[in-house]
């Protein structure tokens, strides 16, 4: 049911976000609070806090995802490195796409049994899945290296005074 996709964003116009902010992550587990406390400023900022808890459970997977498959062995909890996780949030009229790059080259993969409710882990990316309405990944270009995975939201269209 749930395939790991490689593919890059779905066809949107990079000059028409109209919001757009990131913020580097620890390697360390609490950054996981830290991403969903960037998550919610950001957000409210942007008048789309009631997609918040959608968001937010889509934007924890995927960091724990990259501290736990994305990082080096060893990295986790190393406080002297630049920041090796990044979250990006960007938003367009109808769409939001909420991006986490990591340095591992390696594709995210489902695990079997994700459909077992008693396990405590595993589960990632079928709720990415599930919450989202669409989800990707793929390596990065350059000297960056690494991979993003991103998971895309579709926005009601909330007309601005004088449309």
């Amino acid at each position: 049911m749930l395939e790991p996709l490689r593919q890059g964003l779905p066809p949107l116009d990079p000059a028409a976000v109209s919001n757009a902010a990131s913020c580097a992550l620890p390697a360390r587990y609490e950054a996981v609070r830290e991403a969903r406390a960037f998550t919610r400023r950001m957000l409210d900022q942007w008048e789309i806090g009631d997609r918040f808890d959608d968001v937010c459970l889509v934007v924890s997977e995927l960091v724990t995802n990259s501290l736990r498959h994305g990082l080096p062995a060893g990295t986790l909890c190393t406080a002297d490195q630049s920041p090796p996780v990044r979250l990006h949030l960007m938003r367009w009229t109808e769409r939001l796409v909420c991006a986490v790059r990591d340095p591992s080259q390696a594709s995210p993969v489902a695990r079997e049994g994700a459909d077992d409710f008693a396990a405590e882990s595993g589960r990632g990316l079928f709720l990415v899945d599930s919450f989202a309405d669409s989800w990707g990944w793929h390596p990065m270009a350059g000297t960056l290296g690494g991979k993003v995975v991103w998971a895309l939201f579709r926005l009601p269209h909330t007309p601005r005074s004088g449309e």
